[in-house]
């Protein structure tokens, strides 16, 4: 039996795996009342062995009532922020394969299973659903300009393998899940699961799948320009923590070149005359350079612990089984 997806024929054959993995449907969920019901319905009709969780972060309608009459397991985080979210759901959920998907009604649920089965049968650590759609009111142009430029910075600095960095429809293997140090609080938590994969340069995939706009009475969260400019500021702290020599050589020759076009008339100055009437010129253009190989020194420090810290990220990442080729957790279902 071949089943096609959006990105490439899948083949179901003898050589599959005989073991079903374990699956955990999670959702995180504030003020989603109006959607929740068919998320939570779609995703249980289309994974039937797996278990659906709805975190509820401080919804002030009945996502709550909704979600658990749905058949929904719900549990609670506090802590206000899609990223704090996702940091207790990968804490306190225990499966072989999550898939994470947003409470609004607009992703494809019929398309998980084709996620889940590329994911265990080519053992990838992650799956991401890539958003198609034609509905302007879905994918408004600035939010698909700011996707494309904020997947394009992260592409040219830590590899172009994903073309919808802020897609909220991924699924991930164990591995992926438990060796994810989550430290963002809020809708930037997206670029952190993207670099998490490529700075460990996990196998990863991603499928095309369709987008749809929110039902009557859903609003979205997305704040264009405040949630832009917190995910500009991740991605500019992840080049820090992960690239530093890249980003403090850019500091350097910076302070460098400022330096030298400061420097030039002073020197020319005392060339000629061999004086120096310009001495505070002179002054703050030493600065600049001192600064400037200072900042090179700590991207040269800093470096070397990065590439000390890479190295445990990755050796916390090989010590969990790959999906696929190991038996499922103890009791089948999380």
């Amino acid at each position: 039996m071949t089943v096609t997806t959006l990105d490439r024929p899948v083949t179901d054959t003898a050589a599959s795996t005989a073991a079903t993995p374990a699956v955990a449907v999670l959702i995180p969920c504030y003020n989603e009342e109006a959607a929740i019901a068919s998320v939570v319905r779609d995703f249980r009709a289309a994974l039937p062995d797996a278990t659906v969780y709805v975190y509820d972060n401080n919804s002030s309608d009945r996502t709550v009532e909704v979600a658990r009459a749905a058949g929904a397991v719900v549990r609670h985080e506090p802590l206000q922020g899609k990223g704090n979210v996702m940091r207790r759901m990968f804490s306190d959920i225990e499966a072989d394969v999550y898939v994470l998907v947003d409470g609004d009604d607009t992703y494809h649920a019929p398309s998980a299973p084709l996620l889940v089965k590329r994911l265990w049968e080519d053992q990838l650590d992650m799956v991401n659903g890539a958003r198609v759609t034609d509905i302007v009111a879905a994918y408004r142009p600035g939010h698909r300009f700011g996707n494309l430029l904020l997947t394009g910075m992260v592409a040219n600095i830590f590899g172009n393998r994903i073309g919808d960095m802020l897609s909220g429809y991924r699924v991930f293997s164990r591995r992926f899940v438990k060796s994810f140090p989550a430290l963002a609080s809020g809708f930037e938590t997206e670029t952190e699961l993207t670099v998490h994969a490529l700075e460990l340069r996990m196998p990863i995939a991603e499928i095309k799948t369709p987008y749809k706009d929110r039902p009557p009475g859903s609003h979205s969260k997305l704040n264009t320009i405040r949630d832009g400019v917190r995910i500009l500021k991740t991605i500019l702290i992840l080049v820090k923590e992960e690239r530093p020599l890249p980003f403090f050589f850019a500091i350097f020759t910076a302070l460098a070149a400022a330096a030298l076009i400061l420097a030039w008339p002073v020197l020319a100055t005392y060339m000629q005359t061999g004086l120096v009437p310009r001495f505070p010129t002179a002054l703050l253009s030493t600065g600049l350079m001192l600064l400037g190989f200072l900042s090179l020194t700590c991207g040269l420090i800093l470096d070397t612990v990065t590439h000390g810290r890479r190295e445990m990220k990755r050796l916390r990442y090989l010590a969990i089984p790959a999906p696929g080729n190991h038996p499922p957790l103890a009791g089948g279902r999380p």
